[in-house]
């Protein structure tokens, strides 16, 4: 995985014209950035700059393979003509080892699908930082917000705490300036790079309200997808009210169960029904409704949510279809929150750039957080040292801080001593 990661960066174009200063090369900008990233440090390389006057040697070199590392500035101006697309391919063939090595068996759903489930999210938003890939919208003040929005395609299962990111998809300028329109022609132009790529595999794509509309559902089965999108009364009156019209003659099926969450008993009601428009037109697309209520042991209603879908539903599915419309959330949970929160700092302006730089160091951070989560697979010594440690965090203070003060020759020297810790300490005699 490392050595996929290298080969791209190695292959990266370099923008400079002949005869400029090429002390640095563009495959160690590339690195530096990726290691600030994959360490969650953002002094990372200062550490490795003075690691390198004290002991002539530094992890940034040993363990991510920088020959000389830049200054910021330096990656900066090397990265910034690069366009993001130029690392989507690496994100896609760590996803498509996973699924070669077998690791996401247990994420089959619904139909025998991985479900991909689609959000749109921003990377950054100012109202005084700008670059000519902002898109841009009117606040109520009057002033301008900047912006960069990405499409974050994961794959999900109810049940899994792992999420595995799919290549992104940017906002782009001329999709306009409102978010719901530029979201969904980003979402669009996804299935139409990736939709092949993916559908051997079999795909569910999970979506919200958005998402729940003829053009983007015909654009997703022309893909030959599956779809599971939330599908609101306000958005969707008129298939509404045939679920009226088919509740009054009985023929909306439903299901009910109890289950014990550990604090009180809860029921669960389904309803589901084949076959309903999705809009009011004689070209309009049939699909299939469902639909859960669950409510407390006083029988108020604690969660309500509905969901259109192309795979056809009975009294077999229902409940699993709806448990996988609800792992929609996980991208919200598992992926943006995870990105923004908790040590990726993926709204934070590690650099602007005048052209890709923004969403190129966003497509970094995303490849940074694929290969945690790839590592926790594929690497044993890495998911025994996450499993050693007390908590996530507790486990990113210990690997920062022993990256930042202490020169290891390798990955492996690295994982061995986070096991074995002193025991690899040489001793003074």
């Amino acid at each position: 995985m490392i050595n996929q990661i290298r080969t791209t960066f190695e292959n990266l174009p370099d923008h400079r014209k002949p005869g400029n200063n090429r002390k640095y090369a563009v495959e160690d900008a590339a690195l530096s950035a990726f290691s600030v990233f994959f360490t969650q440090s953002p002094s990372f390389l200062d550490y490795q700059q003075r690691m390198q006057k004290l002991h002539n040697r530094n992890n940034a070199q040993s363990i991510f393979g920088v020959h000389q590392i830049p200054s910021t500035s330096q990656i900066g101006n090397l990265l910034d003509p690069i366009a993001p697309e130029t690392l989507y391919p690496v994100l896609a063939e760590v996803g498509d080892q996973l699924y070669t090595q077998g690791c996401l068996k247990p994420f089959m759903s619904v139909g025998g699908t991985l479900l991909v489930a689609m959000d749109g999210t921003d990377s950054f938003s100012s109202e005084k930082i700008s670059c000519p890939c902002c898109t841009q919208q009117t606040l109520k003040n009057g002033q301008t917000l900047y912006r960069h929005t990405v499409v974050t395609p994961v794959i999900v299962a109810p049940g899994q705490s792992r999420v595995v990111p799919l290549p992104p998809e940017f906002v782009r300028v001329q999709d306009g300036v409102d978010k719901q329109d530029c979201e969904l022609a980003a979402a669009k132009r996804w299935l139409t790079t990736w939709g092949a790529h993916y559908a051997p595999r079999g795909i569910t794509v999970l979506g919200d309200d958005l998402y729940c509309h003829q053009p983007f559902c015909e654009a997703v089965r022309a893909q030959h997808l599956d779809f599971l999108f939330v599908c609101k009364p306000d958005s969707h009156a008129l298939l509404y009210e045939w679920l009226d019209d088919f509740t009054r003659t009985g023929e909306v099926q439903t299901l009910e169960k109890s289950r014990w969450n550990g604090k009180q008993r809860l029921t669960e009601r389904y309803r589901y029904l084949n076959q309903v428009p999705l809009r009011n037109s004689d070209d309009a697309l049939m699909v299939n409704w469902c639909e859960v209520t669950i409510l407390n042991a006083k029988q108020e209603v604690v969660y309500r949510n509905a969901w259109a879908t192309s795979h056809t539903l009975d009294e077999h599915n229902v409940i699993d279809m709806v448990a996988a419309g609800r792992a929609r959330w996980k991208i919200e949970n598992e992926n943006n929150n995870v990105l923004k929160n908790h040590g990726y700092h993926f709204e934070h302006n590690f650099a602007h750039g005048k052209q890709h730089l923004s969403n190129f160091l966003a497509t970094l951070n995303l490849l940074a957080f694929l290969a945690h989560t790839a590592l926790e697979w594929l690497d044993e010594a890495y998911r025994a040292v996450r499993h050693a440690a007390p908590s996530r965090r507790t486990f990113f203070e210990q690997f920062r801080t022993l990256l930042q003060f202490m020169p290891f020759d390798n990955w492996q020297h690295l994982m061995r001593f986070m096991l074995y810790g002193e025991n690899l300490i040489p001793r003074k005699t």
